[in-house]
């Protein structure tokens, strides 16, 4: 592509884009709802480009060539999506956009032409999901299931009203579709195969807290584990975003929550979803990642002989349970000492750190004298 084609396509793309996600949104729409197709689509926008862009024949394909990349990847971001050594991509500014990569934050060496153009990618995204970005919703968490092959993509889009900057942020975590299984763990040395054994092992004998921060490889091992499930276990997984998911296993149910906006009042937490959790006949109970009120459910599941499962944050294996101790203190008629001692029932404790299993506690149970859960470590 010549330089001249190159700037005028960069010159004419934004106001295409503009048009697409302004005033032809209902085109857009239809092609996120399946009501319109791919071809059909690109079809419109090539006749629209002949009639209101025309210059030349390369020039008007090189101009649908761009707007293609911008609608069904996610432009200037496409690169970053496609590279698997990169989990998360954070937005803070148009010309600010850091990633990280194998485990380690650092600049992405790319950036938006300028606040406009960055400001409407953000408008686009939003329309692309079928998300509504106004003061009523200043913040905006949402999941894009479709877009790319390999990757699941959780979006949180917080706008300028309720940013000390001028500009919105941006950041997007990227959830492998085709997660690792338990070899695969072993093969990226995440934990030898002797853990790897032990793991499964007790997975299926008792209930399971995962801890660790963020990025540690809590889910990804949550992931395989429970691929390990006999298939005659029936299993639910309560979550607020849709990171586990099931390759093998044929009986897995899989909830997640919906946030209420300001015109949609509608929602469902993760303590509704557990609660609905708690009625069906299901042999395994997991939560993806506990955050506030449904620690106390997930409590009462595993304490009433229920096997259950689920991550958390955590500084160490063996405080895992004090942080869901305090989740559950502001909604229980329980104290603190009473809530400890139910959660002996959790037999496995697990801390991760880096994408290394780095501590296994086994809990065997509470010590009445000094009131507290007795653990031993055995990794």
């Amino acid at each position: 592509m010549g330089i001249n084609i190159e700037n005028n396509v960069l010159e004419a793309l934004p106001q295409l884009v503009e048009e697409y996600t302004v005033r032809k949104q209902q085109s857009l729409m239809q092609l996120k709802r399946g009501q319109k197709s791919k071809t059909a689509f690109l079809e419109e926008t090539k006749n629209h480009i002949a009639k209101y862009y025309h210059k030349s024949q390369e020039e008007d394909d090189a101009l649908l060539e761009a707007f293609e990349q911008y609608i069904f990847g996610y432009s200037r971001l496409s690169g970053l999506i496609d590279d698997k050594s990169v989990s998360d991509i954070r937005v803070i500014g148009y010309n600010n956009i850091r990633i990280k990569r194998k485990g380690k934050r650092m600049a992405a060496g790319i950036s938006f032409s300028s606040p406009k153009e960055y400001r409407q990618f953000i408008d686009y995204v939003a329309t692309k999901n079928q998300v509504n970005i106004s003061n009523l919703n200043a913040i905006q968490r949402f999941t894009d299931h479709e877009s790319h092959p390999d990757f699941i993509l959780r979006f949180t889009i917080s706008m300028p009203l309720v940013n000390t900057g001028s500009e919105p942020y941006l950041c997007i975590r990227k959830v492998p579709k085709s997660f690792p299984q338990i070899s695969e763990l072993i093969e990226q040395e995440m934990m030898t195969r002797e853990t790897a054994e032990l793991l499964v092992r007790r997975f299926r004998e008792g209930s399971t807290l995962i801890s660790g921060g963020n990025s540690s490889g809590k889910t990804t091992l949550l992931n395989a584990l429970k691929e390990t499930l006999p298939n005659d276990c029936a299993v639910l997984v309560a979550q607020q975003a849709d990171e586990l998911t099931t390759v093998y296993h044929p009986d897995m149910m899989f909830l997640h929550s919906l946030p209420g906006t300001g015109e949609q009042q509608v929602s469902y937490d993760l303590e509704h979803i557990s609660i609905a959790g708690l009625t069906m006949d299901v042999d395994f109970f997991i939560i993806g990642e506990v955050k506030g009120r449904e620690a106390l459910y997930l409590l009462n599941a595993a304490y009433t002989g229920q096997i259950c499962a689920a991550t958390i944050h955590a500084p160490s294996a063996d405080r895992a349970t004090d942080k869901l101790v305090d989740y559950c203190l502001g909604v229980s008629r329980y104290s603190r000492d009473e809530l400890m001692k139910m959660l002996d029932c959790f037999k496995t404790l697990i801390f991760m750190e880096h994408y290394r299993v780095k501590e296994i506690f086994e809990c065997q149970g509470w010590d009445a004298v000094r009131k507290n859960l007795i653990y031993r470590r055995i990794l």
